[in-house]
């Protein structure tokens, strides 16, 4: 069945050859007015508008809002052929896909409007994953925009409702706590607590009585009975954070733990049956860790039934604006701040950092920024990081490391297999189309 698009644009040229690039994937209907459009409500809802932001009897980007009102799924690619950056950034905050200036290409348009189309579908399809998102809390925004991150969420949305262990990896600051979070809201647990414990945070002495609980007088201070943290967890879930920081000793001891699915408190001669779900992370190489003696091998096969691997935002480059806007609305708030945005030098900025501590340093970067900044914009000269790389990157491979070498090639091999096709290309190498733009960009890559 093929997605409907909702073509609504004054020049009847320009509407001809959408329709005539559109048509073989889409249904197209067309209005050639913002009053034709407003008689459309009351059709059937269209997967993707395609509007024009200056038609003859009204302003596209306040006809937007009206679109997001009555079709909340519906995608919506705002054409102009006046398109400033400011006019880009108020269609993003209004709610618009992207944004395309006339000419353009055709090719790319029918790429936007598939990835349009499958995202609406996508959307369509998580409406377990968004009750999911009304139920967590916590410091940090969940955003799921880059392709990357969006075969995470599919992963975890096979594999959330099955009672099995998980493992999350990832440099530190990514999100793993997050993940955790939205495991345990689309799991049948949900009802249930979910417990945490950074097992770096603890010390060796104290980190058996935290997790298996204690009986009062099995060691100095221990004046009471104290519940585990299996025990709090009961029937819900339980997050161990930093699993390969855990004393060897104590792996040994969770490892029975999971496979009895029992715990004997310190001190005690009895043990309990436990019934929570086990989720751990790790910001180190599993492989390594084992190596090094920081993970036991038979644990690691045990709590990584599943693995689920979460990129560093430099390879997700598609979320760090949605993650910045979030954050900015956060913290404006909390500040009392009016501001609307950031500048294009700020976006620039932004973009442009390759962010070594991730998603965390993000949020940590514009609460800064939003208590720190004068205007009602932040721009770039209210960020205290610079770009990773100077404009005038070279192409030569000699400029790279072996691996950036390695991987430039592997691009310039592809663009030339499919004759500079940036979106067939990206398929190829299994990326995503504004990641495989950002290396074009960062690598000096010339596309013919």
């Amino acid at each position: 069945m093929k997605g409907k698009v909702l073509l609504v644009d004054d020049e009847p040229n320009i509407r001809d050859l959408v329709a005539s690039v559109l048509q073989r994937d889409f249904q197209v209907t067309e209005a050639e007015s913002g009053a034709a459009l407003q008689k459309a409500f009351a059709d059937a809802q269209p997967d993707v508008v395609v509007l024009d932001v200056k038609l003859r009897d009204a302003n596209g980007l306040e006809l937007l809002p009206l679109i997001k009102k009555r079709w909340a799924d519906t995608e919506v690619i705002m054409l102009t052929g006046e398109g400033t950056m400011a006019m880009a950034m108020e269609a993003g905050r209004l709610g618009a896909y992207t944004f395309l200036s006339k000419p353009f290409e055709t090719e790319k348009l029918l790429a936007d409007v598939k990835c349009a189309f499958d995202r609406k579908q996508q959307n369509q399809e998580n409406t377990a994953l968004r009750r999911a998102l009304e139920t967590m809390s916590g410091n940090t925004s969940p955003v799921f925009r880059s392709a990357e991150m969006q075969e995470v969420v599919r992963t975890i949305e096979r594999i959330a409702p099955k009672d099995v262990t998980i493992l999350i990896t990832g440099e530190s600051g990514t999100g793993k706590e997050v993940i955790a979070d939205l495991i345990h809201a689309m799991s049948p647990r949900s009802k249930g607590r979910i417990v945490k414990i950074n097992c770096a945070a603890l010390p060796r002495e104290l980190i058996e009585s935290e997790l298996f609980g204690s009986k009062k007088g099995a060691f100095t201070g221990a004046n009471t009975d104290r519940d585990g943290l299996f025990r709090q967890a009961e029937g819900g879930t339980l997050f161990l954070d930093e699993i390969s920081e855990m004393p060897i000793d104590t792996q040994s001891k969770l490892l029975r733990v999971l496979q009895d699915q029992e715990v004997r408190p310190v001190g005690s001669t009895v043990s309990y049956k436990t019934n929570c779900r086990l989720v751990a992370a790790t910001n180190r190489d599993p492989e390594i860790a084992i190596k090094d003696g920081k993970l036991r091998e038979d644990l690691y096969y045990r709590i990584s039934a599943i693995s689920v691997n979460l990129a560093p935002l430099r390879e997700r480059r598609d979320d760090i604006m949605p993650l910045a806007n979030a954050f900015l609305k956060r913290f404006a708030g909390q500040a009392n701040r009016a501001i609307r945005g950031f500048t294009p030098a700020g976006i620039d900025r932004l973009t442009g950092f390759d962010w070594p501590g991730n998603v965390r340093q993000l949020q940590n970067e514009i609460q800064r920024a939003v208590l720190l900044s004068e205007g009602d914009m932040i721009d770039d000269k209210d960020f205290s990081v610079t770009r990773t790389r100077p404009d005038n990157v070279e192409s030569q491979d000699t400029n790279f490391t072996l691996l950036e070498g390695v991987e430039r090639n592997a691009i310039v091999q592809m663009l030339k297999e499919t004759n500079g096709n940036k979106l067939e290309a990206a398929k190829r190498l299994g990326i995503g189309r504004q990641t495989l733009y950002n290396k074009i960009k960062a690598y000096g890559i010339e596309v013919l």
